[in-house]
This record gives structure tokens, sequence and C-alpha cells, in this order.
């Protein structure tokens, strides 16, 4: 595979080489380059022989000598070299094919790249690597990997996933282990289909490949208004979550125990289903999916908790007229949780009203923070008066001022008539923002 040089860092082995931008990638020691992860790989060597097309076409070859620890100094096409590649899976859960009609077309894109897994922590289920390319992960030593089990029983697997070459995965789990790889794993847990027996086995499975296993998620299944034709499933009821809960307790005391470490971490989502508090921080053991729901809220008030003695300056000054009202609009999971900490940490004579948002655009079954829309905070705010309104990041694309809908924060403060501060999921910035630091 030919991959386009774009620029070449000045002083640079590559540069002291006579590389040049504009020049094309071939090889490296007889390899090719297939994406980032093969010339990461395969460039930290002190003596490398690259093959090259120059500018006019031409093949050339020639060797760089260069520390292990020197980067090559090539800034390689990454519209080449990094498109994700897409799921072949057709997930009974599927939370994109609930997606309403109508959206930016970013959002209805599937990946499952084990590159993206590498380098971002994005999950994926390995159903769409051949055998060659699982060997490539083997060879290039990816770890850690996050993996999308959902259940190790093939038959299970399979039909959860629609996919036949699903089933294969524990098969590769252990050969990741034998390679010295180490990967996270979770389970949106689906009732009727993957819980019970199928979750333990699913659970001892995995635990049976700890350490290379390191942590394993456990998630509730999402639902939205928008499943026309699709596979019937429903949602945990309260009791449901209430006896998960128990469980995931009793299987954590056992593999603290025996292997040291919890193992299993449930979505803060199942204590908001059960109404039930979060476990303590030191059941996170240093949150290694916090990513991915577990244990998101337990962070937050830790933070507020921790970093709440800097602001004792500022708990006896007098609030400020402009920030006397202040409104913090959230999902309905984490209503009680951020009600509480408000509660808490609110400065006195400040009024602080928390009120979760009815989701109507994907369904009231969705009560996340990060999935409500600028529509529906607008009809959520209406009538609503205050000084300052305090939104989460999660409810924006990434380092931008755009919801779900494209509605924009400068929208909000438009119909509303209210500043908005957006609030980093950091407990110290929530501080700042109640203080109006």
């Amino acid at each position: 595979m030919a991959i386009q040089i774009l620029s070449v860092t000045r002083g640079s082995p590559a540069d002291k080489a006579g590389i040049r931008p504009g020049e094309t990638l071939l090889k490296i020691d007889g390899e090719d380059i297939l994406d980032e992860i093969d010339y990461q790989a395969l460039s930290i060597k002190n003596r490398l022989r690259l093959e090259l097309q120059d500018v006019q076409g031409q093949p050339r070859t020639l060797t760089v000598h260069k520390h292990a620890s020197s980067p090559l100094g090539l800034q390689l096409d990454e519209r080449i070299i990094l498109e994700p590649r897409v799921c072949r899976n057709h997930c009974v859960f599927c939370f994109v094919d609930q997606m309403p009609k109508g959206m930016r077309p970013t959002l209805y894109v599937k990946d499952d790249d084990w590159r993206l897994s590498l380098m971002m922590g994005n999950f994926v289920t390995l159903t769409n690597v051949d055998d060659r390319e699982f060997d490539r992960i083997l060879r290039r030593k990816a770890s850690p990997l996050y993996i999308s089990v959902h259940a190790t029983d093939p038959e299970v697997r399979s039909r959860m996933l629609r996919n036949p070459n699903a089933g294969n995965l524990l098969d590769r789990l252990r050969r990741m282990k034998e390679a010295g790889l180490e990967f996270h794993c979770q389970v949106v847990l689906c009732p009727g289909l993957n819980d019970g027996s199928v979750l333990h086995q699913t659970i001892v499975d995995l635990a049976n490949l700890y350490p290379a296993a390191r942590s394993l998620a456990i998630v509730p299944i999402g639902l939205t208004d928008h499943r026309e034709g699709l596979f019937p499933l429903r949602l945990f009821k309260k009791e449901e979550a209430r006896e998960l809960v128990r469980d995931f307790e009793l299987i954590q005391a056992y593999y603290l125990r025996e292997l040291g470490t919890r193992f299993i971490f449930p979505a803060d989502e199942f204590y908001s289903i059960a109404g039930l508090s979060v476990p303590p921080e030191d059941a996170y053991e240093g949150y290694p999916q916090i990513e991915n729901g577990i244990g998101m809220l337990r962070l937050l008030a830790q933070e507020c908790e921790d970093n709440w003695p800097a602001f004792n300056d500022l708990q006896s000054a007098p609030v400020p007229e402009s920030r006397r009202r202040i409104l913090i609009p959230t999902g309905v999971s984490a209503y009680s949780y951020i009600r509480e900490l408000a509660d808490k940490y609110a400065p006195d004579g400040c009024s602080v009203h928390v009120f979760a948002v009815p989701n109507r655009f994907f369904g009231p079954s969705v009560t996340v923070t990060g999935l409500i829309t600028g529509k529906d905070l607008m009809e959520a705010l209406q009538g609503q008066q205050a000084d300052r309104i305090l939104i989460s990041c999660s409810m924006l694309r990434e380092n931008e001022d755009v919801f779900l809908d494209d509605c924009t924060v400068q929208e909000i403060e438009e119909k509303t008539g209210i500043p908005v501060r957006v609030v980093q999921n950091h407990g110290e910035d929530f501080l700042r923002a109640l203080y109006g630091e």
C-alpha cells in the first residue's frame, strides 16, 4: 500500500536522510505500511530500510539510522491510513439503528475498527478482522484493546450480533492472552438474551483470562422510541436492576478475594434504575472504564469533595445578584445525584434548581444526560427564570458548542435570554460554575 508523505519534521532522521514531502512510503524493512499502527511499530528501530516513490513516481530505497527513542519524522496522509472500518454486525440492540431519520450523516456511521480501539478506546467486536489481520494485531502487540463481548457463548453472541462470524471470540481472546496482550471488555446486557446463566458464564470465562482481561463493564441496554421493525427488546425493571446489583456485588467480593480485583464493574445506569446510591470510590479501582459510564457519578462527587476546601474563602462571600438563581438541567438518570451535589455545595444565598429534562427526541426511556438535544432542552427551559444555566459538556459534540440535533449553545441563550455555561465533567469545574469562578 502506498501512503503519501505530507510533511517531514525539520531536523528529524527522515529529513537528514533526504526524504521530502510529496514522496510516497511503500515499505519499511520489507513490510507493507497499511496504517499508522504499522508505521509506528516498524519505525522504532535504530536502522530502517525504507522503500519509497519520489515525486516523479520513481522507486528508490534508502537506509535511515536513528536512536530507537527518536521518531522517524514523517507525517503521513491520515485520510488513507486511518479511514474508519465499518461494522459488519447487525446487533439486535444497536443504538444507531434506533436513531431517528434526518440527522447529520456522521451520527449514522457504525465504526468497528481495532485501530481506533487501540488509540482512542473505542469498543470493537473483532468480527470484521480476518485471520491475517488478527495475526497483525498479535504481531504489532496492539494493547490494550477494548472488546465488546456481550456473551462468550458462541451461539448467543452470534445471535445477538446477527453475524455468523461472531462465535470465535473466546478463542481469539485466549490467543491475545498468550501473546501478552491486554484488553478491557464490555457486555451490553439485554433481558432474556444474555443475562442469567449466560451472563454468569461470560463473567467466568473472562475472569479466567485475567490479568490479560483487565476489567469487564456491564451496561444495561438502551432503547429509543424509533424501533419500528427491529428486534423486540425491553428495559430492565427496578426490581430486576436491584437484584442484578446485589448479584454483581457478590461476584465482585468473590473476585476481590480470588484475584485481588473486583473485575466486573456495573454501569452507573444500573444504580439509577434500581434507585440505589453508587458505590464508594475504592469500588471502582481507579476507574478503568470511566469513559463507558462506569463510575462517572462517583468520580464527580469525589472530585467535589476533594476540591471543596479550596472554596473556603468563597463560601462566606456574598453572592452577587447576577448569580443568585442557577438552573442545572440534566438527564433523568443523573437527576437525584446532581441535585444532591448542588444542595450540598451551592453558595448560601444562591437558589439552584436542578431538573430532569424529558427526552422527547429519542423517547422517555433514554435518560442519560449526553443524549439531551437542544430542542428538548429549550422546551424544558420555557418559562424558567434564572441568572445562569449550567449544562454538562456531555450534551455537546466534542470541542464544539453543538447538540446532537445541531442546535447550538448560542441558540439556547438567544431563546431563553439567559447566559449558558458549559461545565466540564470534573468536580472542580462544577464547583467553579456554582461559585461563578
